[in-house]
């Protein structure tokens, strides 16, 4: 049998998921290695046969007579999932190709280049990493990121990597139109709460959005290690870009479903913002990110939240008497201070904000 990789050679310092997979390791290094009780269940029995997740065409909320069946469906998937899948949804094929060909070509970069934006502070506007937080994770996750502030773009821009030189233009573009996305989404979301569509209008005008751009290498042991842990996004959505199947949502029964791959299809997530705007009516979804063996994965995930320093708070038309507000105000920021100091794998931040009569 082969022997693990030495780690005491490794020692503490950074190396990325693609640097492993690169070096040909037979096996994850032990720091990646998941509890048995959290490893993922790969194979042909786990998935969506029993299953089937919501996919609603979005180019019918410009309709003003179906506009109201799309809202319902809505209704529906953040009811029973806190997620759908949208297809006819105005982003065009080759801004979505333009913007995969700028992260391909990112993550090959040499370590070198890379490495110039590498950051454990989560506050930094910009930033390259590995894992959730390489300097802190008790286990690592098999991934490499950039993350970026998004909106407005032309405040973040400039601080965006100038190298490969189609990075801003190719991923600037696919920010914007998701930010435009975002809009649509949050007033048909907001009308499905029978709040007026206009309910965060002034707020998505601020927003912020956080793009995350991973790369999932191919993994040599997918089946006791993980692309990401499950959490809930902060955010009030999020729209997932992702290049072939590998995200895992958990259902209603705490039972693992496989997400489809669609082609030309984009992911909707409910965030912890909306969890809380809604009062609990709609749940953010707990997701996980699994790895394959034989190829690279690549996702965009666009995170739209109220402005850094807006409070959300349950809104007043969704509190009353008989269902009082069931959680705190918080903001992006609260977030961001939260899991500067805290384990997001012990104790989701949305459960720091349920108050007890929930």
């Amino acid at each position: 049998m082969e022997e693990r990789i030495d780690e005491s050679v490794l020692g503490d310092c950074f190396t990325s998921a693609i640097a492993l997979t690169e070096s040909g390791v037979p096996h994850v290094p032990t720091r990646y290695i998941l509890p048995p009780s959290q490893r993922p269940m790969l194979g042909p029995s786990i998935g969506t046969d029993t299953i089937t997740l919501p996919v609603v065409d979005l180019s019918l909320l410009h309709d003003p007579l179906l506009r109201p069946r799309v809202v319902h469906e809505i209704e529906i998937a953040c009811k029973e999932f806190g997620f759908f899948q949208i297809i006819n949804h105005g982003i065009s094929s080759s801004v979505v190709k333009d913007a995969l060909d700028a992260a391909t070509r990112f993550f090959d970069l040499p370590v070198e280049e890379k490495m110039l934006l590498v950051s454990d502070n989560v506050h930094k506007p910009v930033r390259y990493g590995t894992s959730l937080n390489h300097s802190t994770d008790k286990v690592h996750y098999w991934r490499d990121f950039i993350k970026h502030y998004s909106h407005p773009l032309s405040k973040w821009i400039n601080l965006w990597p100038s190298n490969p030189p189609c990075y801003k233009e190719k991923v600037g573009k696919y920010a914007e139109e998701t930010h435009v996305l975002h809009k649509q989404l949050i007033e048909a979301i907001s009308d499905s709460l029978g709040l007026e569509k206009s309910y965060l209008q002034e707020e998505i005008e601020e927003s912020s959005q956080v793009m995350a751009v991973n790369c999932y290498p191919a993994c040599p042991e997918p089946e006791i290690a993980l692309g990401m842990p499950p959490h809930s996004d902060f955010s009030s959505l999020t729209i997932l870009l992702q290049s072939s199947q590998g995200l895992q949502i958990m259902d209603s029964n705490n039972k693992w479903v496989c997400v489809p791959y669609i082609e030309g299809a984009l992911i909707v997530q409910l965030g912890d913002q909306v969890e809380v705007m809604s009062n609990g009516i709609y749940k953010s979804v707990i997701h996980r990110v699994t790895l394959n063996k034989d190829f690279k994965r690549f996702s965009f995930a666009s995170l739209h939240s109220l402005p850094m320093h807006k409070k959300i708070s349950p809104a007043p038309q969704l509190v009353n008497e008989n269902k009082p507000a069931a959680y705190g105000e918080f903001s992006f920021s609260d977030f961001l201070d939260y899991i500067s100091r805290n384990d997001i794998t012990q104790q989701r931040f949305i459960d720091t904000l349920k108050k007890n009569n929930s």
